[in-house]
Parts: C-alpha cells; sequence; structure tokens
C-alpha cells in the first residue's frame, strides 16, 4: 500500500554531492487519517546541517566544516513540550484524525545503526554496503527528487516493506476500525529508509509491536529486507537515506525524554483524556451500528468489546467526569 506523507521533514529528504552531505535529526509527532494519509504535526526535535568536505586531493571524504541549516528544539523544555503536544491533540480532534505515533530519522551516512537501533547487530558488511552506495550515490549526484507540490502543502509517496509490515498498516477501512487498534499498540518499528525515484520505501529491520500486554516481544533482523535493499542498491534502483524508528500511538509520548517529567501535568492530562473520549466515542457508535455482538477490526479493547451499551456510556460518562474535574482544578492554579 502506497501512502501519502504531507509535509514530511528535511531529514526524510536529505541528500548529498562531492561537495559535501546533510546530517541530522528530526523527531516528530504524526497523525493519520481514513484514507491512511500521514500528517506531521509538530516537531519535537530537528536539526539539519550541511557537512562541507575537503576539496585538497585525498581528502574529499573528511568533513571539513559545518553549517547549520535549521534547528527547532523543545525536546528538553517540559513547558514547550506540554503546550505543544496539547495544541497538537485538539488539532488532530478537530481535523479528524488519529494520533499514529512519534517518527524518528537519523541521518548520518550510515556510520552507526545504533544511533537508533540499540542492541540490533547489523553486520559490518552491510553497513559498509549501505556506506559505500551513499558514497556512490552523492559522486554521482543520483538522490532521487521525491518531494511533491500539493496545494500549500508538500508530500512524498511512501511504502511499507516488511515481513511484520501490517502491523504499521493496520486492518480495515474505517476510522473507527484504525482507532480500535492505535488506541492499545504499543513499541515501535526501527529501519532503513532507500528512496527510488518515486517513492520513499521504508525497510523494516525489526520491530516490538504488541497489541496486548502478553503479546511476546522478540528482537529480530528481517534478513529478506536486507537482501532486497541490497539487491536494490546493486541495481542502482535504490539510495540509502537514512535510519528511522517509529513508535506507535498515543503511547509513544512516552518515549518522550521529558515525559516522567510531564506525565502529571494537568493540562497535558487533559488533552490526552479528551483525545481517548474522542477515540471511545468513536469505537463507540461504530459498535452500535453493527450491533453489539459484532467486533469491528481485529483488536478493539477486550474490556470495551464485552461490555453493554449501558456500561460502554457509563465509561464515556466517567471520562468525561474526569476531564471536568482536571479542568477545574487548572482553573484553580
Amino acid at each position: 500500500m502506497i501512502l501519502d506523507f504531507y509535509n514530511p521533514p528535511l531529514a526524510l529528504l536529505a541528500s548529498s554531492s562531492k561537495e559535501g552531505l546533510e546530517l541530522g535529526g528530526s523527531k516528530l509527532i504524526v497523525s493519520i487519517d481514513e484514507d491512511r494519509n500521514l500528517y506531521s504535526e509538530g516537531h519535537i526535535y530537528t536539526e539539519m546541517s550541511w557537512a562541507e568536505f575537503y576539496k585538497e586531493e585525498g581528502l574529499e571524504d573528511i568533513i571539513n566544516n559545518f553549517t547549520q541549516k535549521e534547528f527547532i528544539s523543545i525536546s528538553d523544555d517540559s513547558e514547550a513540550l506540554v503546550d505543544s503536544i496539547s495544541k497538537i491533540i485538539y488539532k488532530i480532534i478537530k481535523k479528524k484524525r488519529l494520533f499514529y505515533g512519534v517518527f524518528d530519522f537519523e541521518v548520518d551516512a550510515f556510520l552507526n545503526e545504533n544511533t537508533i537501533i540499540p542492541g540490533l547487530e547489523i553486520s559490518p558488511k552491510i553497513i559498509n554496503k549501505l556506506m559505500t552506495a551513499h558514497r556512490n550515490t552523492r559522486d554521482k549526484i543520483l538522490f532521487p527528487k521525491i518531494l511533491r507540490d500539493e496545494g500549500d502543502q508538500t508530500k512524498v509517496q511512501m511504502k511499507f516493506f516488511g515481513e511484520k509490515k501490517d502491523r504499521l498498516i493496520f486492518s480495515g477501512s474505517s476510522l473507527e476500525e484504525l482507532a480500535s487498534q492505535l488506541r492499545v499498540v504499543r513499541g515501535f518499528a526501527t529501519g532503513i529508509v532507500c528512496t527510488t525515484q518515486i517513492l520513499a520505501n521504508f525497510y523494516i529491520l525489526n520491530d516490538n509491536i504488541i497489541f496486548k500486554e502478553d503479546d511476546e516481544r522478540k528482537l529480530y533482523l528481517d534478513v529478506e529486507n536486507i537482501q532486497l535493499i541490497e539487491e536494490g542498491i546493486k541495481n542502482e534502483i535504490l539510495t540509502p537515506i537514512n535510519w528511522f524508528r517509529i513508535d506507535l500511538g498515543i503511547n509513544a509520548l512516552e518515549t518522550l525524554n521529558l515525559w516522567n517529567e510531564i506525565r502529571t501535568d494537568d493540562k497535558l492530562q487533559i488533552a490526552i483524556a479528551e483525545y481517548d473520549h474522542y477515540l471511545l466515542e468513536m469505537i463507540f457508535e461504530e459498535f452500535e451500528k453493527l450491533g453489539t455482538g459484532q467486533q469491528i477490526g481485529y483488536n478493539i479493547h477486550d474490556d470495551f468489546a464485552q461490555m453493554s451499551q449501558q456500561e460502554r456510556k457509563q465509561v464515556l460518562k466517567d471520562i468525561s467526569y474526569a476531564i471536568k474535574i482536571l479542568q477545574e482544578n487548572l482553573k484553580e492554579k
């Protein structure tokens, strides 16, 4: 399935040449709509620099100096984090989208796989191939231009590859079905972005995504995807761009550096409670359409699925009351 990713970060579009290369990274919150379009909603961190090579013969691959192109960071500012995340959550609700997750891109010319995939060992042979392919592409100035304009927005088209790619695409066709799965999902997928002339291909090398607490989490390496990347590089079809990590669902906020500091903030708690209410209301409405004996998707929250209509309504009422109490407490401060 090909997805449209609107307003993607510079890190996904990083390029290089004989003169130098782009280095840096980006962490951002991404939403999804019913049609599986992805939207960049706001940056937690972005830093992109141009690393210029020495011009002297024999030093062409050695970095001479750095020029910062873009820098945005609220990752170490608790007040800014709370404000930004809260606004993003309300925007997602207003736009009738879902909190898809937190995307993390690292652009380092493939010098260090543990930057974004801690504990995952990739053979030096593979790393060397990625580095060589990156070098050859920049020498030939062949980095594809995949960014497209669409109205007042930009977008790239992307596609997931891997044995367990369905864990990131989900099943079902309605927003309610997506909501039921994103509400309970936990974990992340990591891998490598390689571009063709038209697509950003996300090759998943590992994931620990679960939908139930007793699901098994196991570190693995998708060897078939490694082989696809190698073959694509050999045939000059693929250009390796960067490492990626995608933490799914609103639980992805727990991976932020300051999460323990901000998680009890009333303003953030209200926003998250409002979002949970928005999801449950959406799921409940779909239940009523289909009848209480029929489940939607394949992964609705078990407790909610087993409730009667009256019990579900009480859950929504309780959440609404909790939000009201939180709002009153916030006003008193």
